[in-house]
This record gives C-alpha cells, structure tokens and sequence, in this order.
C-alpha cells in the first residue's frame, strides 16, 4: 500500500479534435514554451497537429496551482438517458495522445484533489457529512484498489463468451491501458472543478484523508449504485465470478441480517414496496444525492416500463443485432439475491439466446440502460399463435446494486448514522484504515 498520496491519470474525452482553454499558463514541455487562452489540436497522418507541428504526444503543465484548463464539449452519462455535452474545466496537467480512435485527453491530478470532483460530480455538496465521508472513503478505496489491480494485471476471466445461443458479457472498469480510470459514469463521475465544490464537501474529503477500506490486507475494490432496491446484489452476479466477502448482499435496512426474500418468492419482493433506507426518500434527500440531470427520473425504487411487441422485437434487433422474429418470452434463468437478472433467456420465432450479464441485459432492453436487471415480465394478449402483444416489465432499483446503495446511504445520514456506521452497514466485514497521511 502506498504511504504518500499517489498521482492519478483520468481520461476525459476522446474525439478528432478538440478545442481548449487555459485559463493562467500552461508550460508546454515539448514545445518549451508557455501557453494560455484559446487552443486547439487536431489529428492528421495518425500524429497530434497542434500549433502548426505534429507530435505524437503533448503535455502541459500549469504554472500555479490554482490555474485550470477547460476542454469544449465534453460527453457525460455516455449511453445513458441523461447523455449530453458540456465544456468542464480541470485542475492539474494536461496530456494530449494520438490513438486509433481520435485525440485523447488525459488529465494527471492527486487522488484528493479528483476526489473532491469525484463527490461534487456524484452528488450535492448539501448532503450529510456523514454521507459524503462515507462516499470519500469507497470513492478513495474503489480509485486505489483499481491501480492495484492494473499494476498486478489483474484480469482472471474473458469479458465475452459468444455461442450460437449464449452471450455473456460483463464490463469491468480494469480494462483502461492508458489511464487509470475514465470520467464518466462506467467508472466515477468526475467532472474537475465544472461542479461547485462547496466547504462540506472540502471538509468530507480532508476529514477522511487517505482512509479506505481494507480486507485481509487489500485494499477493498468498493463498488456503489444509485439504489438497490431494498436488497444490493454480489459482486460476481455483475462482474467477473469472483466472490467479495466484504461485500455481501444485505438488506437495506436498519437490521441488514434480515432474511432475504427466497428464490421462490424474489418476484414477489420486486412487486411490492418493503420498508428500506432507499425506499420513499425526501425531496431533501434526493435533491442532496442527486444532481439536475439525475433528478429529471424519481421513480427508481419500482418502476414500469411497457413495450409492444413490435417495440421490442425492433429494440433487440437494433441493440444486440440479433434477429428475433416475433418474441414469444422474456425468460430469467439465473438471478442474484436482490433479484437482478444475471442470465435471460429471450426466446422469439427465429431464434432463441441467452444473454447476460446485468447491464448487457439492461442495454438489450432499452434504448439507453433499463434502470436495473431486477424485473419481472408480464407478457400479455398473445395472438392466434401465442406471441404476446405487450410485455411490461416491473422493476426494482436504479444500477448494480453492488456495495453501498446511494439513495440509502444518504438516508442514513440524514437519519443521524456516523460514517462509519454507513461503511460497515454496507461492508460489514471490511477495516477502516488511513494508509496515507
């Protein structure tokens, strides 16, 4: 484990040209000068074309701390229904690469520093200290278990299995090879100093400087979503088949060892509306959890979502490039304890495959990503031949539901749990430790 603060690279965006601004000096190290205001760097012959001469990498570092650059057009919530662009500004260096897909920016920065960003990208800077503690230590955890495991190399599993009939894909956030993690949402929200970083959050991060999580010696790979459902789900049910002791499925409740929901009744479960932290929440507590963009949706905890046949024999086909036919069933075959889908068979008039895991089956089933993989399926007015008409799909919570539940976690804060009873609430058997000062 590291003893002093490491120096991350976030990977901002990637496109064929982009347009920035430096706001203070930028010293450009291979063009030995300084730089500020209005720039720009284009792509051409596969080398960065920038200031009228080519490179293959670019990198500029400001001259004072509190100088920031800012990048046009940047895309967050990539795939999701929030999905839009905006001009963010960042503090730290600044590195341009030529890749095969484009420009890509890189932004090197601490790790307490893109924390800071991190919790104000996440969330508002009202919500309970206790909660934006807890939130600094899995978002500190999760960053530092994540360059852990690019440095060991750390890949066990194929990301895609492909038969005629099955299609199991996971995606992991282990798979960048040039930077540690991305900004956007496929890793942690971080959107430099765009969001405005109020004291409490300042204080959230100094308060809890250099503390994650850890189990057996390492540092706890803490995964969170934005709401469970009542019951949050096991690593392996998502990602790679690889238990998480410090991570197990609990309910969300103020005694998570309560009996979960059986196999036999899990669909049950889904339908209603169990008491949980994360259930019903106050305007107060969504408005301190979520940001503007986040709030335009607040009907997470059970949701409906209804499509017709032709609708979704239209939607898979567009979004898996398989050709269905008419679709007869929607099938779960295998599903975790808090009900998410892992493995769903999709039976139609021309061919029959399983897919998986949660968010392929998410992004398979809306133009976007369904809220969540925990669902049940009413197919309804079949025809003369059995096909149904209509299929509507009632679901339960909004992400993964792997590790600590957002919504839920605010709710205990403002509920009057420390931060630490939020942490072992959702790792139960994991140890708070300060590895760095």
């Amino acid at each position: 484990m590291s003893k002093t603060e490491p120096l991350i690279t976030v990977g901002i965006l990637t496109a064929p040209e982009i347009h920035f601004h430096f706001t203070g000096n930028y010293f450009s190290e291979q063009e030995n000068t300084l730089f500020s205001g209005d720039n720009k760097v284009g792509l051409k012959n596969k080398q960065l074309l920038f200031n009228g001469k080519y490179y293959n990498e670019l990198q500029f570092v400001p001259e004072k701390s509190d100088n920031f650059f800012t990048l046009n057009d940047v895309t967050i919530g990539v795939d999701f229904h929030w999905q839009r662009k905006e001009n963010q500004s960042f503090r730290g260096i600044l590195r341009f690469q030529a890749v095969s897909s484009g420009i890509l920016a890189i932004n090197i920065i601490n790790t307490e520093d893109y924390l800071k960003s991190v919790i104000a990208s996440e969330m508002n800077g009202t919500a309970s200290m206790a909660f934006l503690k807890a939130h600094a230590v899995i978002s500190r955890s999760w960053l530092l278990a994540q360059i852990e495991n690019q440095k060991k190399k750390k890949r066990k599993y194929p990301d895609f299995i492909e038969t005629e009939h099955k299609r199991i894909r996971w995606y992991d956030r282990e798979d960048h090879i040039l930077f540690n993690v991305c900004a956007d949402d496929h890793c942690q929200r971080y959107q430099g100093i765009t969001r405005h970083l109020s004291s409490v959050v300042m204080d959230a991060i100094e308060n809890t400087r250099g503390e994650v999580l850890t189990y057996n010696g390492n540092i706890c790979d803490t995964r969170f979503s934005k709401c469970c459902g009542g019951i949050t789900e096991e690593f392996q049910n998502c990602w790679e088949n690889e238990k998480h002791p410090y991570m197990p499925s609990i309910r969300d409740t103020k005694e998570n060892t309560e009996v979960h929901p059986t196999s036999d009744n899990i669909e049950d479960f889904i339908r209603s509306h169990p008491d949980s932290f994360c259930r019903n929440p106050s305007g107060e507590v969504l408005s301190e959890v979520m940001n503007d963009y986040d709030c335009e949706t607040t009907d997470f905890y059970r949701w409906t979502k209804e499509y017709t046949q032709e609708e979704l024999s239209g939607l898979l086909f567009r979004r898996t490039g398989v050709q269905f036919g008419k679709i007869l069933s929607l099938s779960p075959l295998k599903r975790g304890p808090s009900g998410r889908i892992s493995e769903l068979r999709i039976t139609g008039s021309l061919r029959t495959v399983t897919i998986g895991k949660e968010l392929e089956i998410r992004k398979a089933l809306s133009p976007s990503h369904l809220y969540s993989s925990a669902f049940t399926v009413d197919a309804t007015n079949p025809d003369n031949e059995g096909f149904p008409s209509r299929f509507i799909l009632h679901g339960a919570g909004w992400g993964h539901g792997v590790g600590l539940c957002q919504i839920g976690a605010a709710v205990m804060g403002h509920k009057g749990y420390s931060y630490d009873e939020i942490l072992k609430h959702y790792y139960p058997t994991a140890t708070l430790q300060k590895i760095y000062e």
